[in-house]
């Protein structure tokens, strides 16, 4: 483990990072699951890949360790209630789904109707990353939506984590 004064550092150059919040949604075993993601990026072009990181903690890990399929919104300005319902609520508690307008998408995972710029990924991996694990997706089908602003991590970072810290 670095130094406290390393990880502090690291804390403060990573915050002026201004990531894109996406909403990541499954299903597995009879369960729906979703919460807000601020750890992901793209990590091949040829072929497609992308890495979206959930918190251990989450409810949606448990769910998503099981998913052979994630879904991978992007969450616009416009919809930061969902940003704060994804992220502010535990699934554990709240059934998040009863809340917004969905549909079944690719492998059953919940589709949400508001957020018209989404993909499907195939999970190839998962990887242990600290108080995170890491989803290995081949994106297998997705939208593209009417451009919107992206909401950031700079405007998601007042959400509480609804999970246990």
């Amino acid at each position: 483990m670095p130094p406290r004064s390393l990880q502090t550092t690291f804390a403060q150059l990573y915050a002026e990072v201004d990531a894109t919040m996406l909403i990541v949604t499954c299903a597995a075993g009879g369960e729906r699951a979703g919460c807000l993601v601020g750890f992901s990026t793209q990590t091949s072009i040829d072929p497609p890949r992308f890495l979206a990181c959930i918190s251990r903690e989450n409810h949606t890990f448990r769910v998503a360790a099981q998913a052979q399929t994630l879904l991978v919104h992007l969450v616009d300005e416009q919809a930061a209630d969902l940003a704060e319902l994804f992220g502010g609520e535990s699934g554990d508690s709240v059934d998040k789904f009863a809340r917004v307008a969905w549909r079944p998408g690719p492998g059953g995972a919940p589709l949400l109707e508001r957020l018209p710029t989404w993909f499907a990924g195939r999970v190839l991996e998962r990887i242990a990353l600290g108080d995170h694990s890491g989803f290995l997706l081949e994106p297998i089908e997705g939208a593209a939506g009417r451009g919107e602003q992206p909401l950031r991590f700079h405007r998601a970072r007042a959400i509480r984590p609804g999970h246990a810290p």
